[in-house]
């Protein structure tokens, strides 16, 4: 039995392939552990992030780390895709390296010992149904991915290039696993895909969250259902529906609206809608429904004009939670050879002003929650007895948290309503 090191980098998709790739390696009777400074193993596999510049940095000191520790580094994920036979010739001291649609074939390439390379120029991503996740991290919730790939071609946006195709999995297969989950203790289901509004439009020929919704109810022992990464297109009435009727859905939106103005909307090749528009018929139709963005600055021709339309919109929708990055330039897409680029330092002081502008938004909507009950997840509980979770208004890693003071017997994944006591701009104090 061989000891396999394995690393993660990157989004809570990325760390579905981490576990579909650990739960390939343990069932064919590999060990696979996190520990990968442990002197027996020998081969480490380090699944990369290949979204942003910053992200790919992280990956690259990940694999030099393990060349100098005398490990036989495997390079998978998104780094080899976009960069394909270009990163081996970088990096000739890697054992070998294969992409984003070879989950199935690591047993087989680390049984030979032979260095490889197994990387396709035109990926098609389909969910390997038939590999159990080794969950790295396990807790009160747990991510699903319901699709595989993006049809979208937004002029930032490499994944298209290196998921390829929208590739939706079935509505048993899913159920199925959240089904295992709950029966494992998860109370909360977290869905996710590049774009999960999209879900079924493959299989199904429709947009067919809802119906995913209705049969994800089914299940007697799950408590919460979270949905991220929604496209703000096929927010079809059966959708809004489902949320609003569905008391396990939780009502909280994440819609990457990335911009306001009409013309930069159109320049990222996004759908030019109006954003407060959007929201507001969301929050009419979905009572108590929290609303997170993100949001890019300094995308190639963004002037003074168009950012003052975002910071205006970011000041009038009063989004319940949001991000904001600055525009990375990557190679391959529409958006590297736009002109005018804009100045680092101006991105970056756009993107502060936006920030700041939130906090002073979340401050206010923490300050109206004092004396009110707001349903929250257990997260952990401390040795010292502090109990930490999450609000319904709140995501794991991304939104804030709540601090909770009790005198009852609690476990991760209990679910209560918390009435908040204190506050800051983005976290919170209460007691059941």
């Amino acid at each position: 039995m061989k000891k396999i090191g394995i690393i993660h980098h990157g989004c809570a998709k990325n760390l579905i392939d981490t576990e579909l790739i650990s739960g390939e390696l343990i069932k064919n009777g590999f060990d696979v552990t996190l520990d990968v400074y442990n002197q027996d193993v020998e081969f480490v596999i380090i699944n990369t992030c290949s979204f942003i510049f910053d992200a790919e940095q992280e990956s690259v000191k990940s694999i030099f780390d393990m060349i100098e520790a005398g490990k036989k580094v495997i390079i998978t994920g998104c780094l080899p895709q976009k960069h394909k036979k270009h990163l081996k010739k970088l990096i000739p001291e890697a054992f070998g390296f294969f992409g984003t649609a070879e989950v199935d074939k690591i047993v087989k390439l680390i049984k030979n010992n032979k260095e490889f390379y197994y990387v396709s120029d035109n990926p098609v991503c389909k969910y390997p149904e038939f590999v159990e996740r080794a969950q790295i991290t396990v807790g009160s919730s747990s991510y699903i991915k319901i699709a595989e790939g993006c049809n979208y071609k937004c002029g930032y946006c490499v994944i298209p290039k290196l998921r390829g195709s929208y590739i939706s999995r079935p509505i048993e297969n899913i159920v199925d696993e959240a089904k295992k989950l709950a029966d494992k203790g998860v109370s909360e289901i977290i869905l996710i895909a590049q774009d999960t509004s999209s879900y079924g439009v493959d299989l199904y020929k429709k947009p067919s969250l809802d119906k995913l919704l209705y049969e994800l109810d089914k299940i007697e022992n799950l408590g919460w259902i979270r949905v991220l990464y929604t496209y703000p297109t096929n927010f079809t009435k059966g959708l809004i529906k489902a949320y609003r009727e569905i008391d396990r859905v939780v009502k909280y939106l994440d819609i990457p609206l990335q911009h306001s103005h009409p013309e930069i909307l159109k320049a990222m090749k996004r759908p030019v809608i109006d954003g407060y528009e959007f929201v507001q018929n969301l929050r009419s139709e979905i009572p108590n429904l929290a609303v997170r963005t993100t949001l890019i600055t300094g995308y190639p021709t963004e002037d003074e004009k168009h950012f003052e339309h975002l910071y205006n919109f970011v000041e009038k929708t009063k989004f319940d939670r949001l991000g904001v990055f600055e525009f990375s330039k990557e190679k391959g897409t529409y958006a590297y050879n736009l002109k005018p680029q804009v100045p680092k330092r101006v991105k970056e002081k756009r993107k502060n002003l936006i920030l700041e502008l939130q906090k002073e938004i979340s401050h206010k909507i923490n300050s109206e929650l004092i004396g009110k009950k707001i349903p929250s997840i257990i997260e952990t509980i401390q040795s010292d007895g502090l109990v930490i979770g999450r609000t319904y208004k709140d995501a794991p890693d991304v939104d804030g948290l709540i601090y909770v003071e009790t005198n009852e017997v609690l476990t991760p994944g209990d679910i209560f309503d918390v009435e908040v006591t204190s506050f800051s701009e983005y976290d919170l104090w209460g007691k059941i």
